[in-house]
């Protein structure tokens, strides 16, 4: 291992799983762990054998997938008090898994080992250094996670140094130091490290820590400060309570803040995608705020910042996001200025910089319709059909003559909404009806069916994702109701918005600029028109 190395542990299919919401099924755990390794991660501990049927059939599918990268590590316990290893249940599940590297806790708080387990400290120890040389005979590397480490430390210094120490005299490969409450600040943790860099090596210690505080990453780092050489941690912070430190967070931070050696920089470049993935699997929404990887890491809305970033991106931004994979995106709202505007239009290919005016004139109209209640900064679709619109790049495709929708509802059966459209296209007239779980869902339909005798691309999108927000204000400005819409055609997901004191009609502007845009992106304007 080298001087700057870095030992990445990935816990998201283990403690990840103790999350609030967070169910992975076996072959989802088998997928997370392939894309892992891709990654690079040196650990990738898979689950807890001995505690249930989902894990044991993790371990006997991954018998068959050679990991590359990785060492996959099976969890679990020291001995139960009073028998021997080779009796344990727990210890003979790990084995069994085949693993080349397996993980135990044992209690380091005597808290712990007198009111939990209710056994005396020296037996505690004992199970500790039992379960260590039985795993070792077994021809294992063995990862000893000291529970509750550094609460144990701060109320009974001396114990929880001799278990560290036990467990090392019993040829554990790392001994990982755990704040497993969360509760400890990166100072207290700083410091216990430094203490105990003579009671055992720092080379061979590795760093658990939970997020109670909001202080995982930063208690992870202050332990690498010290000279820890393992991190542990989860994809995304997924874990029990509040969570695990984010190894996302954590990676950037070591290896492009501190210039740690964690990952190959192919890897570290995958990072947000690696995020994502993992969302998507879990079934959890990405978090926007995310650093370095959510979607709105380096996204820019005051006009002040926009205009500095379009002279110098290092004004506003701690680092290029390509590095972790991820991209810059200005927002525009009405906090926006014509450094927005322009800055959005060039990435549709449009150079406003000569027409000062036209700028002007789209902030204007972008700041009276966010006053109505609009949101443009989360519509990107409807923000460049807007600016397209303005500068005359892009007609209205069609023209509604009217529609109408019915909802009804008997006693056995549950709401149908039905709708009926009529729209034209260079003065050739459609008339359509569709059914929906919904009015609106009915209107998108209805719309689709009519406008795709036009334009046949239109059936390679659809909706994704349907957001209502009642709007308050005073009078002249209140707007009623916001509706947000997301779709997609499988190459790109994009947003639209609709403002009006009528949910349906504000479904209606959403629905329109959602198809226009495809049409737009599509150069498609009016029938046969590019």
């Amino acid at each position: 291992m080298t001087k700057n190395q870095i030992l990445i542990y990935d816990t998201t299919l283990r403690d990840g799983t103790q999350g609030e919401q967070i169910n992975f099924s076996a072959e989802e755990k088998l997928r997370i762990a392939q894309r892992l390794d891709e990654a690079h991660f040196h650990y990738i501990e898979g689950g807890w054998p001995g505690s249930n049927p989902k894990d044991l059939r993790f371990f006997e599918m991954a018998k068959g997938v050679r990991f590359k990268n990785s060492r996959l590590t099976a969890f679990g316990s020291t001995r139960k008090p009073h028998i021997k290893p080779s009796a344990c249940p727990n210890l003979k599940a790990l084995v069994k898994t085949d693993t080349p590297a397996v993980a135990i806790f044992g209690k380091s708080w005597d808290l712990h080992v007198h009111e939990i387990l209710k056994i005396d400290l020296d037996e505690n120890l004992r199970m500790i250094s039992d379960s260590i040389r039985y795993l070792k005979d077994m021809g294992k590397e063995v990862l000893f996670d000291a529970e509750h480490f550094f609460d144990g430390y701060k109320h009974n210094q001396r114990y929880a140094i001799k278990v560290i120490k036990t467990a090392s005299a019993a040829g554990a490969d790392m001994i990982v130091l755990c704040d497993t409450n969360g509760g400890s600040m990166p100072h207290e943790i700083g410091s216990i490290v430094r203490k105990i860099s003579s009671s055992i090596p720092l080379d061979a210690t590795g760093i658990h820590t939970h997020n109670d505080c909001g202080l995982a990453a930063a208690n992870a780092i202050a332990a690498v400060r010290e000279g820890v050489k393992m991190v542990q941690g989860t994809i995304n912070g997924y874990g029990e309570r509040c969570g695990n430190a984010d190894l996302i967070l954590l990676i950037g931070n070591l290896q492009l803040k501190m210039g740690a050696n964690c990952l190959p920089p192919e890897s570290v470049r995958q990072l947000t995608n690696l995020s994502r993935f993992v969302s998507d699997v879990a079934n959890i929404p990405p978090l926007n705020s995310r650093p370095f990887v959510g979607h709105s890491a380096f996204a820019h809305k005051g006009g002040v910042h926009v205009s500095a970033i379009a002279k110098n991106s290092a004004a506003y931004e701690h680092m290029p996001p390509e590095l972790v994979g991820n991209h810059r995106r200005v927002l525009v709202s009405d906090l926006a200025g014509k450094s927005n505007v322009e800055y959005k239009a060039r990435e549709l290919g449009i150079d406003l910089a000569k027409n000062a005016a036209l700028s002007k004139k789209i902030v204007h109209e972008v700041k009276i319709m966010e006053d109505r209640g609009f949101q443009f900064d989360a519509a990107d679709g409807s923000l460049s059909l807007l600016i397209k619109k303005a500068i005359g790049q892009f007609v209205d495709p069609f023209t509604l003559e009217c529609f109408s929708v019915v909802t009804s509802r008997t006693e056995n059966n549950p709401c149908l909404s039905q709708a009926t459209i009529k729209i034209s296209v260079d003065g050739e007239e459609e008339l359509t009806a569709a059914e929906g779980n919904g009015p609106v869902n009915a209107l998108d339909h209805a719309l689709r069916k009519a406008l795709t005798k036009f334009y046949p691309q239109i059936k390679e999108m659809r909706l994704i994702d349907f957001k209502v927000r009642t709007l308050e204000g005073s009078e002249g400005t209140a707007a009623g109701v916001r509706v947000l819409l997301d779709s997609t055609d499988g190459k790109e997901v994009w947003s639209t918005v609709g403002v009006s004191e009528n949910i349906i009609e504000a479904s209606w502007q959403a629905l329109v600029d959602s198809i226009e845009y495809k049409l737009s992106k599509d150069g498609i304007s009016a029938k046969g028109l590019r």
